[in-house]
């Protein structure tokens, strides 16, 4: 099948590498077509026999200069072709953005835009493209493999057993047991089953075939090696497709109660790789070509904006979790986003009216719930909406659901939080937010936890305390108005007159119109009595409204 069709396009065969073949053309167009008829013809020809009988290539096409040497190739070109081989499917065909423009129209095949990738060993990322043959619909992959879904998709195998000790399988097994079983109450991942898992079990795996096999963009695994009383548990996720590294950590603990210590790595691994994860997946997404932009892509965008805190990103986050909805209507993240979005907006930066911001993100996060029930982060967010109409009762009902769904979910701490704050029980709010900042501490909505965090020390009169809290925050977002408001109200409290006027003077400064609807009149959230302490400490601070 192959011989003839290298000869017929005018192919070379520079060398065999074991089960691969380097093969060099003249033409992109000749390249092409001839990986692609060779894919076809091997396709039909498997579609005949058992699955144990088939033989599958992958193909990688890349165009650039090449060093000749004795009849053998050499270079960046050569090197680029045989990654962008890794990248490929079994059956299917990667090319580099050189090849996609030479044969776009010349050729009767389609190409999906894979987007930038950094390959081992290249200096700059490639733009890469999958091919699919006109000859197969493109709801169907050349390869029996399930497609990506629409959302990170991770798998968690086995780890390896160092010693082969049976109790260290018990242990090892126990906890990716439960490592998989918390991942899959993340409201944004999509978490392969134990059972595919575990097929993988005492077999020398490559992350690129598992990916592609179980359909997931990352991979985690790890290794378990007992000494005496110890253990040592190391754990790496990789993005597969790529085959790069996003995380990696190692864990170094006694023995003297081995559950306790699975359920303490097991926990520490999995309030890593969420937040790994979305990094990788926002810095994907910014890569993306905005052409070839989808609602996911829009999604992860608006997410990259919403952390900045500056009224320009929170505007360009605003517009992209719109795009999100437009793209995909019954996604609930873009409901959840666009109504966080629009609350930090009127809280930072706002010249809206108060109220019917409140009413319109209010029905986005119904929305979000209505769309998806089982969305803790859609349930988180309407709880902070109820909160916002000082509902404190609904609110709490609404959180306690989203944490019954995802107990690790940072923000859903950090709305508990807040509820439990203004609702008279501070004490109680700041251990719920000092947890949100433990289980991600990158979280786009840290300024605001931060936030809360010096209220629940202002509102008991800890005022010491609070002034620590707020200059804290204000380091880390200084951009960030409302934290001024509080710091000048506690210095004012404490009798710190000039710093106190320094301060509220960056607080009217940087958003008059946040501090005007916060101050001049009662949000609904502030009971009556928390809003005269606020505007008690204000008035200290030399506020004269």
């Amino acid at each position: 099948m192959i011989d003839p069709r290298i000869a017929a396009h005018r192919g070379r065969i520079v060398k065999t590498t074991g089960d691969g073949l380097l093969i060099e053309f003249t033409s992109v167009v000749d390249a092409l077509r001839c990986a692609a008829e060779m894919q076809t013809a091997l396709a039909e020809d498997n579609d005949a026999l058992p699955s144990e009988r088939h033989i599958e290539f992958r193909v990688g096409i890349h165009q650039g200069d090449i060093v000749v040497d004795d009849g053998d190739i050499f270079g960046d070109g050569v090197n680029v072709a045989a990654r962008l081989e890794g990248l490929a499917e079994p059956g299917g065909i990667c090319v580099s953005v050189r090849v996609q423009e030479d044969a776009t129209g010349r050729l009767d095949l389609t190409f999906e835009d894979m987007g930038e990738q950094a390959l081992k060993n290249i200096a700059r990322p490639v733009r890469t493209y999958r091919v699919v043959m006109a000859s197969r619909s493109a709801s169907t992959s050349v390869s029996s493999n399930p497609p990506l879904p629409d959302k990170p998709s991770i798998a968690v195998l086995p780890f390896t057993n160092m010693r082969g000790d049976p109790e260290q399988d018990f242990f090892a097994d126990g906890m990716v047991d439960d490592i998989i079983t918390v991942l899959s109450r993340y409201p944004s991942l999509f978490v392969i089953a134990r059972n595919s898992s575990f097929t993988y079990r005492g077999r020398a795996v490559d992350v690129k075939q598992v990916g592609r096999e179980l359909g997931v963009r990352y991979v985690l695994e790890g290794s378990v090696r007992k000494a005496g009383n110890r253990v040592r548990v190391t754990a790496q996720l990789v993005e597969a497709e790529a085959g790069n590294h996003v995380w990696a950590e190692r864990y170094d603990r006694d023995l003297a109660d081995i559950f306790a210590v699975q359920d303490e790595i097991t926990e520490a691994v999995t309030i890593a790789i969420a937040p790994a994860i979305e990094d990788a997946e926002r810095q994907r997404a910014m890569r993306k070509p905005p052409g070839s932009i989808d609602a996911w892509a829009a999604y992860q965008r608006g997410l990259w904006h919403f952390s900045k805190y500056t009224a320009e990103d929170i505007a360009l986050a605003q517009k992209y979790f719109q795009q999100t909805i437009d793209l995909d209507p019954g996604f609930s993240g873009g409901y959840t986003g666009l109504a966080f979005a629009r609350t930090r907006a009127t809280g930072g930066f706002g010249k809206q009216n108060l109220a019917e911001i409140r009413a319109s993100t209010f029905e986005l996060a119904r929305r979000a719930v209505a769309l998806d029930g089982n969305d803790a982060e859609a349930r988180a967010c309407f709880s902070e909406k109820l909160m916002m109409r000082g509902d404190y009762e609904g609110a709490l009902a609404e959180v306690e659901s989203a944490l019954a769904i995802s107990p690790n979910l940072a923000g859903a701490h950090g709305v508990l939080g807040a509820v439990l704050m203004w609702s008279g029980h501070p004490s109680e709010g700041r251990a719920a937010l000092e947890n949100s900042v433990r289980l991600d501490p990158r979280n786009p909505n840290m300024g605001l936890r931060l936030l809360d965090i010096t209220i629940s020390f202002y509102l008991p009169g800890e005022y010491d305390a609070a002034i620590a809290a707020a200059r804290r925050a204000i380091r880390a977002y200084p951009e960030f108005s409302n934290t001024y408001r509080w710091l000048a109200a506690a210095l004012g409290q404490t009798g710190r007159v000039e710093e106190a006027k320094e301060a509220l003077q960056k607080a009217i400064a940087m958003a008059p119109a946040s501090f005007d609807l916060f101050v001049r009149q009662r949000v609904p959230w502030h009971r009556p009595e928390d809003y005269a302490h606020m505007v008690e400490g204000l008035r200290k601070a030399g506020w004269e409204g």
